[in-house]
């Protein structure tokens, strides 16, 4: 049987409109041969959760520059929990002070990228961390 590719999921909750990073980021792992899904801007917390269950993704990625980072990662985890996915991987990045860094990944988020983190750290960190839920034959 030969495991099917990572599937991630490109966020961006909120009302933050500034998405290049999160389209950088999100092209490096299709080209790093991962399946990726891009929302696009201005997305609940809700509708992000529906989106990651409906694709059925391993793995989440938020994008905040908006300095609601707290209160919007915290709500994605709330609801894939409710939702009974919270085996779904919530990473992040964006302009988020360190000691925030270390309340989120209290929460679950298994890590913050910061601007400046190169795509490769990215690629790096997903395949080290995230793996496919399921095999396909």
């Amino acid at each position: 049987m030969a495991e099917r590719k990572i599937r991630v999921l490109i966020a961006k909750p909120g009302l933050d409109g500034h998405d290049r990073g999160a389209k950088i980021v999100a092209r490096a792992l299709r080209d790093a041969g991962f399946e990726v899904i891009y929302s696009g801007l201005h997305q609940t917390p809700e509708q992000v959760v529906a989106t990651a269950i409906q694709e059925d993704v391993d793995a989440v990625g938020l994008s905040v520059l908006s300095g609601a980072h707290n209160h919007l990662f915290g709500r994605v985890l709330e609801l894939l929990k409710e939702k009974g996915a919270d085996d779904i991987v919530v990473f992040g990045g964006g302009i988020i002070p360190p000691d925030d860094i270390a309340a989120l990944k209290a929460l679950g988020v298994k890590e913050i990228f910061t601007p400046g983190t190169s795509t490769q750290a990215i690629i790096m960190f997903v395949r080290e961390h995230i793996r496919p839920t399921d095999a396909v034959s």
